[in-house]
């Protein structure tokens, strides 16, 4: 296998997994699912990537690495503890620096200096290469270095970057639900979407309405 072939994500339909899923993937972006893994941020905050291997299980769950490499590192991060922690805290860095970033685009606001400093950029800036891939006629972005504990990162950093630049940058939206700060991608026919998942909080604003009504009325 290609050693690019670890990072080339897959349609959800097309991962085999062998572990079951442990995140909640709803923003039809990998950035914006993993801006999402510190829940109930602006209430009672939760964090979801407790340790290295919850990061690491995060990518294999959105499917921007394979399995070989997510059980290669695994074992490798219960000998390199040091490292593996301090690509952890790193990680948890960027996805601040992120939701400052999408925050502040939702809200109409310059983004935070400090989002794009030197040292942000050091932290979360990868070994990428563009390279020609002869198969496909054309180039693609590779990273040259599989064994590092940090190759976990690039494939979000990347999707952020990504969504930064595109045409798709506007339908980034925050869930409508007073108790809820998800971010999404709003893929919508009519870009309409409201909330960061209907069967949740999309139904929690039914029922309060419905009962708001049944209030109302007696």
């Amino acid at each position: 296998m290609e050693g690019s072939d670890f990072l080339k994500p897959k349609k959800e339909a097309e991962i085999s997994r062998r572990r079951p899923p442990r995140f909640e993937l709803i923003a039809d972006n990998v950035a914006l699912d993993f801006v999402n893994t510190l829940d109930n941020r602006n209430t009672n905050p939760k964090e979801l990537i407790e340790s290295y291997n919850d990061l690491l299980r995060f990518a294999e769950d959105s499917g921007v690495l394979q399995h070989g490499l997510v059980d290669k590192l695994i074992e490798r991060s219960y000998i390199a503890k040091d490292r593996a922690q301090d690509v952890l805290v790193r990680a948890r860095e960027m996805r601040e620096a992120m939701h400052e970033v999408f925050r502040a685009i939702l809200q109409k606001k310059p983004a935070p200096p400090a989002a794009f400093s030197p040292r942000q950029r050091r932290r979360t800036v990868g070994r990428w290469a563009y390279e020609r891939d002869s198969e496909k006629n054309g180039f693609e972005w590779r990273y040259d270095d599989f064994g590092s504990f940090d190759v976990v990162m690039w494939p979000i950093a990347r999707a952020a970057v990504d969504l930064l630049a595109s045409d798709q940058l506007q339908y980034v939206r925050s869930c409508s639900a007073k108790t809820c700060d998800w971010l999404f991608l709003d893929t919508s026919k009519n870009h309409h979407r409201r909330w960061c998942d209907m069967k949740v909080c999309g139904n929690r604003a039914k029922v309060r309405r419905f009962y708001a009504r049944q209030k109302k009325e007696s």
